[in-house]
């Protein structure tokens, strides 16, 4: 019969009525629990924490040849040593998974290995070099290793921690040569083309030998220096017809007696042709004209039976006259083959003058490409010298680099599975299983167990009330029960502290702390 509850006595009764439904399923759900935790396997973690320092050179006075962020670097890493060579290697070395071996695949426990490492970076506000802004930058990383030997995860968390050192060493190296060559080579490329300009230069240089714009004033001064001769020759020239042209008009007044009046007119005609054809080509009127003229004299002459020759006069002013006439005609000569190569030189210098321009573009083309070449051999030359000093920094491991602070250590403890945890949990589901079974008994038992219960369930008032008579025999039984609650409790208590001393803490630490504690 359902009771009714008044105050916490009845409670009280309630419990120590139902004191066994209560305790077999507390017990029975908390030794399951305790089963869950020795049945499952212990699984233990190492870790070991690298820092990432800065090179111990100031980046002011020597660059870094490897410019790629540390994040950037630990994900080229962890792709190397994540693969799956490295991590057979680790496998075989320390004989993981063995119990795996017969039923999975190589793939499958490479794949467990690498689900069991684990990798976490520790980040921190810093400015960037580069920018000056604040930026988030990894500062060290953790990496770990989980399994159920704790020497063996310790000996896999060290071989791990190692192979990351090392590896960072290799990368490092191999990108900073990598770059020192690519910067020689460069060089080497830089250098090949500044010697083929320096060819084109010199070979335009010859090419172009007297126009070049270093030789265009020296050509200016040149050019109004054979332009002031020839105009001295031209004057010298004009000068020298004027006498000629004198003393052919002295000569021609002055009477000859060696010569009769044909042969005067026959020399006059060739004097005259001489100085037609010093000053006109053959195809001139003038020169035609005279031709004809003398032609025709000289052939009356010899239709008569004189002599053609020319008649040597014996005037002695004819003779002076004569003389001056042929050496004036020979200055005229000269003067003329003068005035020829003056003008031939001034036209060289007005063409060297007229393509200097030219010249001289083509040259600063070639001079700015040499100079920009330079330039760049001389940039390339100096960042050169910086990435050898750099590499060897790297070779000297004063570089930025990993290193070791806290190595992986033995792990005193298992962190799964939570024994803590799943025995609370066992037992909270306990005492409410416990009192959940309470509950359903005390409410499908009709029996009365109390003066109230009796007189609500008849509605007669209670007269009198004959209390529990005890046996013998019920004092025989409730001993045994006694004792056997005793040794249950002994034995709980026994297996619950050496669950707590194997799978939690052992006795003598855990003693220690209490004492210290209470000793605060």
């Amino acid at each position: 019969m359902e009771q009714e509850i008044k105050n916490f006595q009845d409670i009280v009764t309630i419990v120590k009525r139902r004191k066994l439904s209560l305790a077999v399923p507390l017990l029975a759900v908390f030794l399951l629990a305790v089963l869950i935790v020795a049945l499952l396997p212990p699984k233990y973690r190492s870790s070991s924490t690298i820092l990432i320092e800065e090179q111990e050179v100031p980046r002011e006075y020597v660059s870094a040849n490897i410019t790629t962020f540390a994040d950037q670097r630990l994900q080229s890493i962890n792709q190397q040593i994540m693969g799956s060579t490295r991590l057979l290697e680790i496998i075989n070395r320390f004989n993981l998974y063995a119990d795996l071996k017969a039923t999975k695949t190589t793939e499958e426990i490479i794949a467990k290995l690498r689900k069991d490492i684990k990798f976490n970076t520790i980040s921190a506000d810093v400015i960037d070099p580069r920018t000056g802004r604040p930026a988030q930058a990894t500062i060290a990383f953790t990496v770990s290793y989980e399994g159920k030997n704790p020497t063996v995860v310790q000996q896999v968390a060290n071989e791990l921690a190692s192979l990351y050192l090392g590896e960072n060493i290799k990368v490092r190296e191999k990108q900073s040569l990598g770059t020192t060559r690519f910067m020689e080579e460069e060089m080497k490329s830089v250098q090949a083309e500044l010697a083929k300009v320096d060819g084109r230069i010199a070979e335009y240089k010859q090419r172009n030998l007297n126009t070049l714009p270093e030789l265009s004033q020296l050509n200016l001064q040149m050019f109004d220096n054979v332009d002031r001769d020839l105009r001295q020759q031209n004057e010298q020239l004009r000068a020298l017809r004027e006498k000629e042209s004198y003393l052919q008009s002295q000569i021609s007044v002055i009477p000859t007696d060696a010569a009769n009046q044909d042969k005067t007119r026959l020399n006059e005609l060739r004097i005259r042709l001489v100085d037609l054809k010093s000053r006109f080509s053959d195809k001139h009127p003038d020169v035609i004209k005279t031709k004809a003229e003398l032609a025709e004299l000289s052939k009356q002459l010899r239709s008569a039976g004189r002599d053609v020759p020319e008649a040597k006069p014996d005037n002695p002013s004819y003779i002076n006259l004569d003389s001056q006439l042929a050496g004036t005609r020979s200055d005229i000569e000269s003067v003329r083959r003068q005035i020829a190569d003056l003008t031939q030189k001034r036209d060289n210098y007005r063409r060297r003058i007229e393509s200097s321009p030219r010249v001289e573009e083509g040259y600063k083309t070639l001079v700015v490409e040499r100079s920009n070449l330079q330039a760049k051999y001389e940039d390339l030359t100096k960042k050169f010298m910086e990435s050898r000093v750099a590499h060897g920094l790297e070779k000297e491991q004063m570089g930025e680099r990993f290193t070791l602070i806290d190595a992986a250590r033995l792990p005193e403890k298992p962190i799964s599975p939570n024994v803590p945890a799943i025995l609370l949990i066992g037992l909270v589901l306990g005492i409410g299983s416990g009192i959940g079974v309470a509950a359903l008994k005390e409410n499908g038992d009709h029996a009365v167990y109390s003066l109230d219960s009796l007189a609500k369930a008849t509605r007669l008032p209670v007269l009198g009330a004959i209390p529990e008579i005890v046996t013998p025999d019920d004092l025989a039984k409730c001993k045994a029960r006694r004792r056997l609650a005793l040794v249950g409790a002994t034995v709980s208590s026994v297996l619950m502290i050496g669950l707590f001393h194997f799978l939690v803490m052992d006795l003598n630490v855990f003693l220690a702390k209490v004492l210290r504690r209470l000793a605060i």
